[in-house]
């Protein structure tokens, strides 16, 4: 399987789990301290809603890094590849 090869794209993704990752933190801290339901239900779709969509951004970072080395990409076919996955991640975000 490949990995995702560039360093930008990798160090998005783990800012992104990582911020997931606090959010996790706060709703432990919340169960612990007894708030409402409710309160600790909306923080859970909100970690639920950052890892789809660090999920997506993954995806598309590999669909780009896939088609540049399978298709050849030229540098100048660089930005219509980039704004083409630019929309497929939009549509992948409104899934759910």
């Amino acid at each position: 399987m490949a990995q995702l090869q560039d360093e930008s794209a990798r160090t998005d993704l783990l800012n992104r789990l990582k911020r997931a990752e606090g959010q996790l933190r706060g709703i432990q801290r919340m169960i612990e301290s007894g708030d409402a339901c409710l309160d600790i239900a909306s923080q859970m779709a909100a970690v639920r809603k950052a890892l789809d969509s660090a999920y997506v951004r993954m995806t598309v970072c590999f669909m780009q890094q896939e088609l540049r080395q399978k298709l050849g990409v030229s540098e100048a076919q660089e930005p219509e590849l980039a704004h083409m996955l630019d929309d497929v991640q939009t549509l992948l975000g409104k899934v759910r």
